[in-house]
């Protein structure tokens, strides 16, 4: 697998704004060179027999069923807030002209 170069190193921080020194650039092409090399060993693994997995343990859906049920009354629900108009609730503008 090809090494990090450093101007790749360079060329990632100026993406993601980062005002990095020399020495901060060297350490952190060393580091990701490491875990590329690491990827390398994982990839060399034999996962043949090992099932495809989303999770690392048995999840199963923790939600109810959809019910209707009554819903509150509208004047209950506007008395709540703290600027509503008849059946609205009345919330500041955010959209310029």
């Amino acid at each position: 697998m090809p090494a990090i170069t450093p101007e790749e190193v360079r060329h990632v921080a100026m993406l993601a704004h980062l005002d990095l020194s020399a020495e901060e650039l060297d350490r952190i092409g060393v580091e990701l060179n490491r875990i590329l090399e690491y990827f390398a060993q994982l990839q060399k693994i034999d996962t043949e027999d090992v099932p495809v997995t989303s999770h690392a343990i048995p999840m199963t859906n923790v939600f109810r069923e959809d019910e209707v049920q009554a819903s509150l009354p509208v004047d209950e629900v506007i008395a709540n807030a703290p600027d509503g108009v008849d059946e609205f609730f009345r919330v500041p503008r955010i959209i310029e002209e």
